[in-house]
């Protein structure tokens, strides 16, 4: 038996949607029945992203208008905006919206430049509140209002990371800002909720998980053995984005196999 849609008439939008974790929740978004609004950065890597994104999304039956493109950095508040008033143009309303663009450089603390520092910073958090605002804002004066709106933290704002220590501070700050976010934007019908990937085969960390001796040593502090797939948070998004979960706010959802409990 097919699982039933759980997305049908709503519509969403997402910042980073065409790799990893983002272009995962996009397709099982689209496979729910949601309308997508899908920012990317606009490069050329980028644009070819989407195009194959598009694609898989029409082979599992999605029709090519139920996705739209919108381009743009998310560090300028400029790009949360259209991709707001973009999605809402074509689509009608804003149901979900997922901030999800990040960056993650691994480096040496002592020898970490400030432009890193800034640009870490400009993407993960200033971009995650540009974002979330700008969706709140529509969510807040639509008809009906609400919705719900999921920020993607990381495990790594609950625990240090030695090369890390310009990337944990922003995650532990997309936490805090979700928390916040839930506290203020209840009142609106809004809920806010964050989702928090444990170590995930993306772009952002192949090269580091490419060293077998680390990869190895990693699985093996994960209870379930394996590191996660972007598949891994799709389900989750869904869930949050989803009439099943109406009462959850302010929540924060590790999904790392086990691996912050079996920290020592």
């Amino acid at each position: 038996m097919a699982s039933p849609a759980l997305l049908t008439h709503k519509v969403a939008a997402i910042t980073g949607g065409v790799t990893g974790i983002g272009r995962a929740i996009v397709l099982d978004y689209l496979r729910h029945g949601a309308k997508v609004g899908v920012n990317h950065l606009g490069d050329a890597g980028s644009q070819e992203h989407f195009g194959t994104l598009v694609a898989e999304a029409q082979a599992a039956g999605v029709p090519q208008e139920n996705v739209l493109e919108v381009v743009g950095d998310i560090s300028q508040p400029e790009t949360a905006r259209r991709l707001v008033e973009e999605t809402v143009g074509k689509f009608g309303r804003l149901d979900v919206f997922v901030s999800n663009a990040g960056v993650c450089r691994f480096a040496e603390f002592l020898d970490l430049e400030a432009d890193l520092w800034q640009a870490t910073l400009n993407t993960n958090l200033s971009g995650a509140f540009y974002a979330v605002q700008a969706a709140a804002r529509q969510m807040a004066t639509q008809t009906p209002r609400g919705g719900s709106i999921i920020g993607i933290s990381s495990i790594s704002a609950l625990v240090g990371g030695g090369q890390q220590v310009h990337y944990t501070p922003t995650k532990a700050g997309v936490l805090s800002l979700m928390q916040s976010a839930a506290c203020a934007l209840g009142k609106h019908g809004i809920r806010c909720n964050a989702l928090l990937p444990g170590t995930i085969r993306t772009q952002l960390n192949e090269a580091d998980l490419a060293n077998d001796e680390k990869r190895r040593y990693t699985e093996g502090r994960i209870p379930l053995g394996r590191t996660g797939e972007p598949r891994d948070l799709a389900g989750p998004a869904v869930f949050l984005a989803s009439d099943l979960s109406g009462y959850v706010n302010g929540a924060q959802l590790l999904v790392d196999g086990g691996l912050f409990v079996n920290l020592q």
